[in-house]
């Protein structure tokens, strides 16, 4: 999503934070679609607790030969990036007169128009999902929260857009849509506190209401369509989830399904991350075989990865951001280290990493926006603590 600041255009987790019934919830992603292979871990070594460790060279060397080109006179943001074996990034793109644009870039190539906003500065992009065919992406038409939004889907095969849903001016959880299989998953507030989890064939056609609750955007974990939601006390939070393949609600595993009173929830079907405590918070792992969940990093105040955000997994990546930097936890080496400038972001994705920043001072002249995607799977290991490597 762009915005106007310092933070290279990222929402600030305040900014996409929706309150519904009382509890905070982060609302800042036809036939039933099949259920994707969920993504191995490359290592089946036991989560731990980490360490710091400065950035190796060989990282920054990648993250250099992945840089992502805007066309010349054009500014870009990036919004998600897709599974390695697909090489897509969505971006959003403004040019000096003016104008600003949703496009998918794929494989490296020239960037694709979704969608030219009719009001370049107070229309943002979202939020954006592709599965090779169907691109969703979601437009915030205004600066605050409560600002109207449409959903839309763009079909490469025809390089036609149309909307599949607006905000209907009832509170609720901003739009991060998932799609698989050409269906479109999303949620939209329906009244008294509550929202829906929808799914709609993304070539048209009326939309299924799922599930209804106090619940938060949902996200894919593999095979499983997941979201955080308030328990029956309405109290407290937990973790729901349907099966891609069904539609219908899957039991989870039991870590996950005693999950209480956490945030920032993200996973990739094997490996699961969430953020538990306020005062103390600390960045949980749990994958699949483990009896319990460990406490991989924790928040010390004043220390680099206090009011951590934002979480995406990757297998043996995980990515997540404060209000300074973006951050890489290594489960390999049970370390983690900066991977970004200041104010930077990071999205780990289906063996993709995405990194952007601000070359410069954001608001000065000369400056350019940065963005830089890489294999995940092909980076080395972080040098693990003490250890002496350097990359």
């Amino acid at each position: 999503m762009g915005t106007s600041g310092r933070s290279s255009g990222r929402p600030s987790s305040a900014l996409c934070a929706v309150l519904l019934a009382g509890i905070a919830l982060t609302g800042c992603s036809s036939a039933a679609a099949p259920a994707p292979k969920p993504p191995q871990p490359t290592t089946t070594s036991a989560v731990r607790a980490a360490c710091e460790v400065p950035l190796p060279p060989t990282w920054r060397t990648a993250f250099a030969a992945g840089e992502l080109r805007a066309p010349a006179g054009e500014r870009a943001v990036l919004t998600e990036v897709g599974p390695a074996a697909a090489r897509w990034t969505v971006v959003q793109l403004s040019d000096n007169r003016k104008k600003r644009r949703a496009a998918l870039v794929q494989g490296g190539g020239t960037p694709r128009t979704l969608l030219d906003f009719a009001d370049p500065v107070e229309h943002q992009l979202l939020s954006a999902d592709f599965d090779g065919r169907w691109a969703a992406f979601a437009v915030l038409e205004g600066r605050t929260l409560d600002s109207a939004w449409t959903l839309r889907v763009w079909d490469e095969h025809t390089g036609r857009t149309r909307v599949l849903a607006r905000s209907g001016g009832q509170p609720g959880p901003l739009p991060q849509p998932v799609v698989r299989g050409g269906t479109v998953f999303w949620a939209h507030g329906t009244g008294g506190g509550k929202a829906t989890v929808y799914a709609a064939p993304a070539s048209g056609g009326a939309p299924r209401a799922l599930h209804t609750g106090v619940l938060d955007a949902p996200f894919a974990a593999g095979g499983l369509l997941a979201w955080r939601e308030a328990d029956a006390s309405g109290k407290a939070t937990r973790l729901s989830a349907i099966s891609f393949a069904t539609l219908r609600p899957a039991p989870l595993p039991a870590p996950l399904a005693r999950l209480r009173d956490f945030r920032s929830p993200a996973a990739d079907g094997s490996t699961w991350a969430w953020i538990a405590g306020e005062r103390e918070p600390k960045l949980m792992v749990w994958r699949t075989g483990q009896l319990l969940p460990v406490a991989a990093v924790a928040a010390v105040a004043g220390g680099t990865a206090e009011g951590m955000d934002q979480l995406r997994v990757s297998g043996d990546l995980i990515t997540w951001r404060t209000p300074e930097a973006a951050y890489a936890l290594d489960l390999r080496s049970s370390a983690y280290a900066r991977i970004t400038p200041q104010y930077g972001y990071a999205q780990a994705r289906g063996g993709a990493l995405a990194i952007a920043h601000t070359s410069g001072d954001a608001k000065a002249a000369g400056s350019r926006s940065v963005i830089q995607v890489v294999r995940a799977d092909r980076l080395p290991g972080l040098p693990g603590c003490g250890d002496g490597r350097a990359g």
